[in-house]
């Protein structure tokens, strides 16, 4: 399971060091994709297997899957990072998540979410008191 923040930067190659802590689950192959609000998903290889054949499961009579499926996959971008734990984040990604140089990485469970560190704040400060205020309903009984 990936957790916590970690507050990395990309280099003028536009490659990410990933967490030091994510580095083995992510070693033999992961994929970033688009992600929602603005950021990037990464997810390890075999978990990205499954989240598209759950995906492919959906009805393609749908418009709405047939929209989410097309910019899901078609951002997506296979690497293997390097000995050092660097990623190459693809340019048409980087631009999506409006990447440059400071980022901001989050252990969101199954996956890794890569923002940009302003649009990271902003979004968490927008959402903390509403994360505060919504526990008993969006999870009832757990904690």
């Amino acid at each position: 399971m990936f957790l916590g923040t970690h507050t990395p930067r990309l280099d003028d190659k536009g490659r990410l060091i990933l967490p030091a802590k994510f580095r083995e689950r992510l070693a033999g192959g992961l994929v970033v994709t688009r992600g929602q609000e603005r950021c990037l998903y990464v997810f390890p290889m075999d978990e990205f297997v499954r989240v598209a054949d759950d995906l492919r499961a959906a009805p393609v009579t749908s418009k709405a899957v047939r929209d989410y499926l097309r910019v899901f996959l078609s951002g997506a971008s296979d690497e293997i990072p390097d000995k050092q734990g660097r990623v190459t984040i693809p340019p048409a990604l980087r631009q999506y998540a409006g990447l440059d140089r400071e980022c901001t990485v989050i252990g969101a469970g199954s996956r890794v979410e890569v923002w940009d560190t302003a649009a990271w704040n902003a979004y968490l400060e927008s959402t903390e008191q509403a994360f505060a205020d919504q526990a008993e309903e969006v999870i009832p009984g757990l904690l």
